[in-house]
């Protein structure tokens, strides 16, 4: 049972859009928010931190116990700019291989996505709304979300994307990711899903501008913005 409490959150200017690796939600979600004037905040983020965090300090990603002991401890400042984990700079390591490696363990420890999610929620009251983006921003972060994207793409599109991101080999990517993929869906604790209510928007074959203008779109009609 998954112990993340629903809290009475504003929806009327939440813009929750998840989705798996490489699908680019990243890149809408922040182009969204600038174009609507709404904060943005990138919940992955705060799971490479953690990750980041666990791994400085010797931790096997997969010891959810050890990591249980040290989750309080571990200091995160993340600015629209930068992420700083206990005083070090860590914005490019966390999109580092290493994190990407075993980020999706450590997001899978119950305890590390109770703490995270109510950091989330806490973030959304104070700013009364916003665009967020990860993998259960619309089920379990703000299921009240006024609006819900599911931001999707086909494997080998995503793998073709980031292996240009990162200057990695396309087949290597995509099992990796494929690899990700079965961890982020089938994890106990808040999986990677569609929300019933969400609108799909598939990127494979669409323009980033494109999905941003679509989502807008649907914004503007539900008087989002």
């Amino acid at each position: 049972m998954s112990g993340t409490q629903v809290r009475a959150l504003p929806n009327a200017r939440v813009i929750a859009l998840d989705g798996p690796g490489g699908s680019g939600k990243s890149t809408v979600a922040k182009l969204v928010a600038k174009e609507s004037g709404l904060p943005y905040l990138d919940t992955g983020a705060m799971y490479r931190a953690i990750t980041f965090g666990v791994m400085q300090r010797g931790i096997d990603p997969a010891d959810w116990t050890a990591i249980d002991q040290v989750l309080a401890d571990i200091d995160l400042d993340l600015s629209a700019t930068s992420i700083v984990v206990d005083g070090v700079e860590a914005t490019n390591a966390i999109r580092g291989v290493e994190v990407t490696t075993n980020v999706s363990a450590v997001a899978a420890n119950p305890r590390v996505r109770v703490a995270l999610v109510e950091l989330q929620q806490i973030w959304i009251e104070k700013s009364g709304g916003g665009v967020l983006e990860g993998r259960d921003i619309g089920t379990v972060v703000v299921p009240n979300a006024a609006l819900k994207i599911f931001v999707t793409a086909s494997v080998r599109e995503r793998a073709r994307r980031r292996a240009l991101e990162i200057g990695a080999d396309i087949d290597e990517v995509e099992a990796d990711l494929l690899r990700r993929d079965k961890l982020d869906t089938e994890r106990e604790e808040s999986p990677l899903r569609a929300a019933d209510d969400a609108v799909t928007v598939d990127t494979t074959k669409h323009e980033i501008g494109e999905v941003v203008e679509i989502i807008i779109g649907l914004a503007k009609a539900r008087a989002i913005i």
